[in-house]
């Protein structure tokens, strides 16, 4: 876990430079509550660093998920949360997402496929290059960017209620 936890901090700590004013999650706080609840299940066995962050991705998404409807149910609707999705990740500031909305179209998208959904997951909760994403999901680096770019204009078009431009 040393070995990780710094890139964990940073991968949270992203996650949440783009939550509401007066956000009281910390990177760290995520960080923990993603490793007790791996620490509370039986870890798989890791196959590659790669797989480490896909799983511990699935657990943040969680968790700000979790947050975000006990934030909401708190304040009956006031505030929602907001997160970028943007290719960039570290300059977030083009598309303002509601998570709560973003969670609800990420199920709707793995839905109909689950390969975009997960890439999805991987790229932007995770952090992961498109060669980790690769690795992970055993399918070539071309594959994942134009998934990627397909499953990234689905969700602009679900969440704006129009066609990307």
């Amino acid at each position: 876990m040393p070995l990780v936890y710094q890139e964990l901090r940073g991968l949270a700590h992203r996650h949440l430079q783009a939550e509401r004013e007066g956000h009281t999650l910390q990177s760290t706080a995520l960080v923990h509550e993603a490793y007790m609840r791996l620490a509370g299940q039986n870890p798989p066995q890791w196959q590659n660093r790669a797989h480490f962050f896909a799983v511990a991705a699935q657990l943040m998404r969680q968790i700000l998920v979790d947050y975000a409807r006990a934030f909401r149910s708190a304040k009956r609707g006031a505030g929602a949360v907001k997160l970028t999705l943007d290719e960039a990740m570290i300059a977030p500031q083009t598309l303002d997402i509601d998570l709560l909305a973003l969670d609800l179209a990420l199920k709707e998208l793995e839905s109909l496929d689950p390969q975009q959904g997960r890439i999805v997951e991987l790229r932007y909760f995770a952090g992961l290059t498109i060669e980790d994403i690769s690795e992970v999901l055993d399918i070539s680096p071309a594959t994942v960017k134009r998934d990627w770019t397909t499953a990234r204009a689905w969700l602009h078009r679900q969440m704006s209620g129009k066609a990307p431009s």
